[in-house]
């Protein structure tokens, strides 16, 4: 077990319930709806949440839909996952779509997607003239490569 990461937040809308991992072992905390609205099949939705985070340097937040709501309804999160930044200070928002064939109605309040917060490595990059082999020689295979 690791130490945890306080994430310091700021409540933008002070009657919505703030993001809280449901069970003890979850990954993730939900995110609430701070609108309502109907989605009609095929449309997106910038749903802010009421919220706002400061992630410490060195981790970045990953915005993920829930899967409750797109096995029962089509509903995701379109880029996801959404990329939240250890610099970002303002609300926190969900790009939404509905993919099934139905209109789907979302409540003010309602958990719309997730937030998970991960450590990430000081990444640099150098040029080089040739990659160096991989591991399993998989080489430049792409899509579908694995049969």
């Amino acid at each position: 077990m690791t130490d945890e990461v306080i994430v310091p937040l700021q409540a933008l809308d002070h009657e919505l319930e703030p993001p809280a991992r449901m069970r003890s072992g979850d990954a993730a905390a939900d995110l609430p709806a701070r609108e309502s609205v109907r989605l009609e099949p095929g449309e997106r939705f910038l749903m802010p949440t009421g919220f706002a985070v400061a992630i410490p340097s060195g981790y970045c937040g990953l915005i993920l839909p829930r899967s409750g709501l797109a096995l029962r309804h089509g509903l995701t999160v379109v880029n996801s996952p959404g990329l939240i930044d250890s610099g970002y200070r303002g609300e926190l928002q969900v790009i939404l779509l509905n993919t099934g064939a139905e209109a789907v109605e979302l409540e003010r309040g309602q958990r719309i997607a997730q937030l998970l917060v991960l450590p990430v490595p000081a990444v640099g990059f150098t040029t080089v003239d040739e990659l160096p082999p991989s591991d399993d020689n998989r080489g430049s295979d792409g899509f579908g490569s694995s049969g």
